[in-house]
């Protein structure tokens, strides 16, 4: 009986160092796994603060002291689907931060607005430059080109205000087309092959196009007719035809990723 209870005891006491072990153990982990989240948490916050540069703002010197004034040809295309060129200006002015826009007989002109809005957004970020003391106004002779379609100005946008940011001048035998993301991505855009041609008429080299648009298809009318007894009823049947739009328009075609690639040939 008595060999029974001194085991007892032993178990109990064995028990109990085991437990405080466990214990200590525990706030051991847990004490570590505060510091290692303390820790991280810091490490997080000083890499978002690394991250938010802060942007410099425009500086006006005795050169642009008037501010500065970039132009850009823009390829688009008339009411009759024929590829026409007009000319977009950007003038950078010190202000308040305002963008103003002189652009008549658009086909969007919510589209264009949020065009000008996210080419002004990417050429504030690939500048790092602050505009809240600058004024842009956005302005196009649209002339023949009634139909203009805002999403596919916005490459031409973004390039000719970060043009305007850095008071540099465009090589003029240089045209593009494509649409702008938040991210200084090109997307795609319609009509390429009669917007090369318009640039090929307009004196350009090169013509700049969204990844993959270097080919296109386009639709050719034709008239089908049947003979149903004594009467023939045609109809009008837009056939698929794939073309290579730098044979077809006759002017170089590259096709560019992002608005940086695509101000290496402006710049050029």
């Amino acid at each position: 009986m008595v060999k029974k209870i001194k085991k007892s005891g032993l178990f109990g006491k064995v028990v109990l160092v085991l437990s405080i072990l466990l214990m200590v153990y525990l706030i051991t982990i847990n004490a570590y796994l505060f510091d290692l989240n303390k820790d991280l948490k810091q490490e997080l916050a000083n890499s978002k603060a690394n991250l938010e540069i802060k942007k410099e703002s425009f500086k006006f010197s005795a050169e642009n002291e008037q501010g500065t004034l970039v132009s850009i040809l823009l390829p688009a295309v008339n009411r009759d689907g024929k590829g026409v060129s007009t000319v977009l200006k950007i003038r950078a002015e010190k202000g308040t931060g305002k963008t103003l826009a002189d652009i008549d007989n658009l086909l969007f002109w919510v589209d264009t607005q949020n065009s000008i809005r996210m080419a002004k957004e990417v050429a504030s970020d690939i500048t790092n430059t602050d505009l809240s003391n600058v004024d842009l106004t956005y302005s196009v002779d649209a002339g023949d080109a009634q139909v203009i379609s805002g999403p596919s100005a916005g490459a031409a946008l973004a390039i000719a205000t970060i043009a305007g940011i850095e008071g540099k001048s465009l090589n003029k035998k240089v045209m593009i087309t494509g649409s702008i993301n938040h991210d200084g991505t090109i997307g795609p855009v319609g009509e390429i092959a009669q917007k090369a041609k318009a640039a090929k008429e307009a004196g350009a080299e090169v013509f700049l196009v969204p990844l993959l648009q270097g080919q296109e298809v386009v639709y050719e009318r034709q008239e089908h007719c049947q003979k149903f007894g004594r009467s023939q009823f045609c109809t009008i049947e837009q056939i698929p035809k794939k073309v290579n739009v730098e044979d077809e328009a006759g002017i170089k075609i590259v096709e560019v990723r992002t608005i940086k690639e695509a101000l290496e040939y402006f710049y050029n």
